[in-house]
């Protein structure tokens, strides 16, 4: 009896991708060579559109790949892994994908203010895989590390708060010297 189970792999994520509303890529990443092209990427990602933007699944399977997906307004979130995936830990990279991009454009998950805020969403991306292989799950804990990257926040986006707490820390500094 040899039945073929296949070895247990960290690398569980093949892609992750965001869609808008016409089924056009506005952020995808893949992690390995099931399709090397662009080309092939972009036919993938018209087929999956295609069969999941008027279902209410939260799961497909789909050219061999476990896709499961979330929308909201005019976006489509997916994560894809192999067909022998977990569901549960491909749900689980989802729903902190979804979240940490929530909560970074605070509830407004919409295209236009996805696109205003592309760095964050792609340093997103990055926190939660890195190869495929999924490195945290939690929304807050990735906020914080993509944050920590993003500091130096342009003063118009800053509050009065922070305004003031920069203000008086250069005027500290100022005065040392």
């Amino acid at each position: 009896m040899d039945t073929a189970v296949p070895e247990p792999s960290l690398y569980t994520v093949k892609a992750i991708a965001i869609l808008d509303n016409d089924g056009e890529r506005v952020v995808a990443k893949y992690y390995d060579d099931t399709y090397p092209t662009t080309k092939e990427q972009k036919e993938f990602e018209k087929n999956l559109f295609n069969k999941t933007h008027r279902a209410n699944a939260e799961i497909i399977m789909l050219d061999g790949l476990t896709c499961v997906y979330r929308s909201n307004v005019d976006l489509y979130f997916y994560v894809m892994g192999s067909s022998n995936e977990n569901e549960l830990i491909l749900g689980s990279v989802l729903n902190a994908f979804y979240d940490a991009v929530s909560l970074m454009l605070r509830k407004n998950v919409e295209k236009r203010a996805l696109m205003d805020s592309m760095d964050g969403v792609l340093s997103i991306v990055d926190e939660i895989v890195d190869g495929g292989v999924i490195l945290e799950a939690d929304a807050s804990t990735i906020l914080q590390r993509v944050a920590i990257k993003n500091d130096d926040v342009p003063l118009s986006e800053q509050t009065v708060a922070q305004v003031l707490q920069t203000a008086k820390d250069q005027l500290k500094w100022s005065l040392l010297k």
